[in-house]
């Protein structure tokens, strides 16, 4: 898969983004393709700006995201990039939160944490941590961006699973 990573953060840069690079990392260890890797602001506009000239691209599969799904004021993730899901993957959320309870306890809940379907590209929003990123990437995404999982699997919902 051709997979794009976004990290959502004000003050990050490419030289400090743990958990942008362990996603990235791991995109590449598991033989995807990392198509793109961006640092954006946390700005609505600016995360819709960006996600949605990947979810444009036919050559952009997956998109993951790290940071800005707390709730803090900064934090706009979810309502930067849900309006733009043609259909939500609300298992996504629940999931990680279970996940993560084994982690950080009922913090959990402070998670927002979310994932959807944009024009056959899947899209995933993982809280900054690299922590929480590894839960994600472990606990869910690796498995459901490998088109030999079965009984099911998101690649089959994309471009790359023609």
């Amino acid at each position: 898969m051709n997979v794009a990573v976004l990290t959502v953060s004000d003050t990050r840069t490419l030289e400090n983004d743990t958990s942008g690079q362990y996603i990235a990392d791991q995109v590449v260890a598991v033989g995807h393709k990392l198509v793109a890797r961006e640092i954006v602001i946390d700005d609505i506009y600016l995360l819709r700006a960006q996600v949605s000239q990947w979810i444009a691209n036919r050559g952009v599969n997956a998109i993951i995201s790290t940071g800005g799904t707390g709730f803090t004021g900064r934090d706009s993730t979810p309502e930067a990039l849900a309006p733009l899901f043609d259909k939500q993957i609300d298992g996504f959320g629940e999931l990680f939160r279970h996940l993560s309870l084994g982690d950080i306890g009922t913090s959990t809940v402070q998670s927002r944490a979310l994932g959807g379907i944009a024009n056959k590209t899947v899209i995933f929003c993982l809280p900054g941590s690299t922590g929480a990123c590894r839960t994600g990437w472990e606990g869910i995404l690796s498995e459901q961006l490998d088109s030999r999982h079965r009984p099911c699997n998101f690649v089959s919902h994309t471009n790359a699973g023609k």
